[in-house]
């Protein structure tokens, strides 16, 4: 039982990529199938792949290498609203990630999207990750 399957989800894309690993599984739920479909719209994975077994379902992500120096192409992927402590942004202050070359994973009334799709729908909400 995880207390954060949010912050379970990152440190396993976290652990696998400096390992080398190239496919990492993950427990699924709505939520991590929403930030999996963003970090491979935005070009951060390779691929992704939904099971659905008995209970919860697994998702398969393929994990996306620099092809020259073979370093990983997610440098930092770092939780900002934990359990303990909620990050809430109203639409002005949405965040920017190095300015602007990564993104913030953002949960609005919307749905879960970039920090400049928010922007673009005047939409706040909790900011759930920093990726770079």
């Amino acid at each position: 039982m995880f207390t954060d399957p949010i912050s379970d989800y990152l440190t396993r894309i976290r652990n696998a990529s400096s390992a080398g690993h190239r496919v990492v599984e993950i427990p699924a739920s709505n939520l991590k199938k929403e930030i999996t479909k963003i970090l491979f719209d935005q070009g951060y994975i390779l691929s992704y792949k939904f099971e659905d077994n008995a209970v919860q379902g697994v998702v398969k992500i393929a994990l996306k290498y620099d092809k020259l120096t073979k370093e990983p192409v997610i440098k930092k992927i770092k939780r900002v609203s934990t359990p303990g402590l909620r990050k809430y942004v109203n639409s002005q202050e949405l965040p920017r990630v190095l300015n602007g070359l990564g993104i913030a994973i953002i949960s609005t009334s919307h749905g879960v999207m970039t920090s400049k799709q928010a922007k673009l729908e005047n939409a706040g909400g909790e900011v759930l990750c920093y990726v770079y």
